[in-house]
């Protein structure tokens, strides 16, 4: 049994016991990675040497403080698009390839804060651009329940390494299911938190009014730990919410008497397989046995937002990206001339292909004659999303549904075929574009691969969804299965 089949208060208690050492977990993760991540390709950059330094001092620390942060001397990844300093940062790009960050994210100094341990970077789709990590410039990230198989994506690094058990839990960023989406393939615990929750200073934008920071754990009882670590206002980040933080844990009641469930027919219909509605449905039926109810909702503008969203993140990407020109930081091209050639030549040969596919939709949809008709009408159209789920809140207290249509797809599968590859966030899109926060937790496999079930609550009340999603989990076992690898 691994140390990191422990839940974060366990190890708590085993540390405070003297029972266990911080350098015992990191000597753990590490053995880890040398087993399996010649398999899983999880990790782009090891931060070895300093995690053992790190380690060896909050062992001192824990012979003469009592008083440790939350998440004291546990084990961590970080997503590579958000910034680390002396630890390089790549967004899985050539453009960034040599890029080592002077300053840290505020996430990483939360973290820091409260005394993890950062083991090392995860791959991820380029500039956080797809669903499935075939996208990073560097390697393809494998599915540990099928290494055939895809981990999903942009976060399919974080999601993978969490479930083949190389660190304790992991950071990602989730800009149209990002987060969830991955963790639902690989079968762990996924958060897209409410937009300003936390704070994005240090994240590399992909979109900006869509991107948001979460955690991926094995458990809904972590998830909620590394969530208190990471919230909070932040004056460096113009839309991070001056919202109170609560005491996620102490949500986790196991009581959902009462509870007022909808399930939107929009996400159990066309395209979604006949196992992934099965297991939503089966998911419902505990619910209901611990005294929730449920109903059959619309919201019928869902349809639309597969649309609104790509030109929306593509448009804000376009401007983003815009800043990787190779005069101050990143890839330079060594065959420019002139000016003009540098600019050409280092943004082609520095961004790959989905990227740039992104860019110019996005160049498109903002360009004179073609703005009012793209890119505004794709902003009414997420007004509406947003309008959606408010009417849907004002009489229920949770939406329900699948995560992603199907289990995970097999490498190379849909790399040829961006529009199926789009759709595999179909589920996941609307609650980015309405801002509300999203999590994933296992609910079923399907020929051995996991499948996800998707919680969706109001602005600001991830407490309501980790409730639901801890019920259910101590209802079921699905969270105990591991992948053989």
């Amino acid at each position: 049994m691994s140390l990191f089949d422990y839940k974060v208060s366990d190890l708590h208690e085993l540390l405070h016991k003297k029972e266990l050492k911080v350098t015992d977990l990191v000597d753990e993760s590490y053995k880890r990675i040398a087993q399996v991540e010649g398999k899983v390709q999880a990790f782009l950059t090891l931060d070895e040497e300093k995690a053992r330094q790190t380690a060896s001092s909050l062992d001192d620390k824990l012979t003469t403080e009592s008083k440790n942060g939350l998440l004291f001397g546990m084990p961590i990844g970080i997503k590579d698009n958000i910034v680390t300093k002396g630890l390089r940062t790549t967004c899985a790009s050539k453009i960034l390839e040599n890029f080592n960050p002077i300053y840290n994210a505020t996430v990483v100094q939360k973290l820091q804060q409260h005394e993890t341990v950062t083991i090392g970077k995860l791959n991820m789709d380029e500039f956080a651009m797809g669903s499935s990590n075939e996208n990073s410039h560097y390697q393809k990230t494998r599915n540990p329940w099928d290494l055939d198989r895809v981990p999903g994506g942009s976060s399919g690094g974080s999601a993978a390494s969490v479930a083949a058990g190389e660190v304790l839990f992991s950071l990602g960023s989730d800009t149209g299911g990002s987060i969830r989406q991955p963790a639902a393939f690989c079968g762990v615990v996924g958060l897209k938190p409410t937009y300003g929750r936390v704070s994005r200073f240090g994240l590399v934008a992909f979109a900006s009014s869509l991107d948001q920071i979460g955690p991926i754990t094995r458990t809904v009882e972590d998830n909620a730990y590394l969530l208190q670590a990471i919230s909070g206002l932040d004056q460096m980040d113009s839309t991070s919410a001056n919202v109170e933080v609560p005491n996620f844990v102490s949500a986790l009641t196991g009581d959902v008497k009462g509870l007022k469930i909808a399930v939107p027919k929009e996400y159990l219909g066309e395209g979604v397989t006949d196992a992934v509605r099965q297991s939503v449905l089966d998911a419902l039926k505990v619910l209901e046995k611990q005294g929730a109810v449920w109903e059959e909702v619309s919201l019928p503008h869902s349809k639309y937002a597969l649309a609104a969203y790509y030109l929306l993140s593509s448009s804000e990407a376009s401007a983003n990206l815009a800043r990787f020109d190779g005069v101050r930081y990143g890839y330079r091209s060594p065959n420019a001339d002139n000016l003009l050639d540098l600019y050409k030549k280092s943004r082609a040969e520095g961004f790959g292909d989905e990227v740039k596919r992104r860019i110019m939709l996005g160049t498109f949809a903002l360009s004179s004659g073609y703005y009012d008709a793209y890119y505004k009408k794709a902003q009414q159209v997420r007004t509406l999303i947003k309008k959606d789920f408010e009417d849907v809140f004002e009489k229920y207290d949770v939406i329900i549904g699948p995560t992603t249509p199907t289990p995970a797809f097999k490498i190379g599968e849909n790399i040829e075929d961006p529009l199926t590859m789009y759709i595999n966030d179909i589920l996941t899109i609307p609650v980015n574009l309405a801002g509300v926060p999203g999590i994933s937790v296992p609910c079923g496999f399907d020929n051995g691969l996991p499948l996800g079930l998707q919680i969706i609550g109001k602005h600001f009340d991830e407490a309501t969804i980790y409730k639901v999603a801890h019920a259910f989990e101590q209802a079921t076992d699905y969270h105990k299965q591991k992948p053989g690898i």
